[in-house]
């Protein structure tokens, strides 16, 4: 299938009804000079581009968390700025049209990961999904050291993503969607990314509703810190505060091997107050996406996903332990430990419990709580099914929730993940269906599911995934409540 783009023609490949391309640039290469730059539009060529193959990763540390997940690490390139594109027809038809944001902590991550044909097929939708710049490529904040030029150099991974969107708003209808009906979607840093681009005045008009799983609007960082992290990894590749230029010289092997020396989530958008003002919460409360039905939701035990193959858990005492939770908890420790503690013994599911609100629960309520009193559509999930893997042991992690949504429970390899229980195709069809009728009507609410009530402050309702999906009002209130008091104001 030959397609015609405003930058040249473009040729697909179709499997199982569907007609999909993969690597199609959606950005110029962001390589030399334009290291560290916003994207720019992407050259146009002659004659027909075969888009056949899914484009390179982009560069990324190989971490064993993800490859347990399934991505893949090897093929990596700087020139890493496509996207993939799943389509029942080229038939002038106007589809609602889906975005996908991966994951990956800005780190890691890519999107072939995700496989568009059964949203295509069982939706009737127009699937996207993208890579974009990660780590210090993508979010190293030079704005402050660097001067003009580098001003956005905190953001480029989310100028990436803006920029596909406005790829997407441009060329989408030749590939059978509607420029006009597309969501966003994606989980943990892709569900993060989400809450950014609903609250960055950049992205205002590139979409229309907006999924966010396992993610919020709270991962964001100052630029004073953003410009310390700066600091640490120029002092770390030898260089001077004064050699901003010479980082495009260094191999991005390097920039990687030494970016891995910063904590986990240190390389993240940052409020530079053009791509951010403001914090999003900030501008979400102010009505930056108050016209944007959202559908938000956690599952019951993310952080057991980052815990579960933890040995040290087994081999420290409580001396240990408390030392961990202090550190973990910081300030807010003495408020959790009268709130939460009070005489209990601190023990690994008790960490993973804290854990999962502070990062995971609290700042997705926290967002449904904005959106519904800026008076904008709101629907909250939380899935409690449990994977059957590891007898039992990964209960209802992070991201275990991603082949139920995009159907992709029968794929190769998924059972490692999930286990192999009979039930988790009919829980599959339902969560597909509502994603799918989000995208449609922008109201997930379908035939096999309860009736599923808007959230608002009054009822906090939430619908539960699991073998038998229920509606909840205002679930683990005790919890919710305890840890509004440990926030610091």
């Amino acid at each position: 299938m030959i397609v015609e783009t405003a930058y040249g023609k473009v040729k697909g490949i179709q499997e199982n009804d569907v007609y999909i391309w993969k690597g199609l640039p959606y950005a110029a290469p962001p390589i030399g000079p334009n290291r560290f730059r916003p994207p720019t539009s992407p050259e146009s060529w002659n004659g027909v581009k075969d888009c056949s193959k899914f484009g390179p990763s982009a560069w990324q540390p190989s971490l064993e968390i993800m490859s347990f997940l399934g991505n893949q690490t090897t093929r990596m390139s700087e020139d890493c700025l496509t996207l993939n594109i799943w389509s029942p027809g080229t038939d002038g038809k106007k589809r609602p049209v889906l975005v996908w944001i991966h994951g990956g902590a800005f780190i890691s991550g890519s999107s072939p990961l995700y496989e568009g044909t059964s949203f295509a097929k069982n939706g009737d939708l127009v699937v996207v999904t993208i890579n974009y710049r990660l780590g210090i490529l993508g979010f190293l904040h030079l704005a402050e050291l660097g001067g003009d030029g580098y001003q956005y150099s905190g953001n480029c991974g989310i100028l990436d993503q803006i920029a596909a969107l406005k790829w997407v708003k441009e060329n989408i209808a030749a590939f059978g969607g509607d420029p006009d009906q597309v969501t966003i979607f994606g989980e943990s840093a892709g569900a993060m990314s989400v809450g950014v681009l609903l609250a960055s005045p950049k992205a205002k008009g590139l979409f229309n509703k907006a999924i966010l799983q396992s993610g919020a609007a709270s991962h964001v960082i100052n630029s004073e810190k953003a410009t310390k992290n700066t600091e640490f990894l120029l002092h770390e590749l030898g260089l001077e505060k004064t050699d901003i230029q010479k980082l495009a010289e260094i191999p991005a092997e390097q920039l990687i091997e030494v970016s891995a020396k910063l904590p986990m989530m240190s390389l993240i958008p940052v409020i530079d107050g053009e791509i951010l003002p403001k914090h999003p919460k900030e501008l979400l409360a102010e009505g930056a996406a108050k016209d944007i039905p959202v559908l938000i939701g956690t599952n019951k035990d993310e952080y057991r996903l980052f815990t579960a193959f933890d040995p040290i858990w087994k081999k420290e005492d409580q001396a240990a332990i408390k030392k961990r939770f202090q550190q973990t908890f910081g300030t807010r420790w003495t408020k959790i430990s009268q709130e939460f503690i009070k005489g209990k013994e601190l023990t690994q599911s008790l960490y993973e419990k804290l854990m999962t609100i502070m990062t995971f629960t609290h700042p997705a309520i926290h967002v449904a709580e904005i959106q519904a009193e800026q008076g904008s559509p709101v629907w909250m999930y939380r899935f409690d099914w449990e994977s059957q893997a590891f007898n039992g042991l990964l209960k209802s992690c992070h991201a275990l929730e991603i082949p139920f949504v995009w159907n992709t429970i029968s794929k190769h390899g998924v059972e490692n993940f999930t286990g192999d229980s009979p039930d988790r195709q009919e829980l599959s069809k339902k969560m597909h269906n509502a994603w799918i009728a989000f995208a449609q009507n922008g109201d997930p609410n379908m035939n096999d599911l309860p009736n599923w009530p808007k959230y608002d402050l009054q009822n906090r309702t939430t619908l539960i995934f699991n073998t038998n999906c229920e509606v909840v009002h205002d679930p683990d209130r005790e919890e919710r409540i305890k840890w509004e008091v440990c926030q610091e104001r």
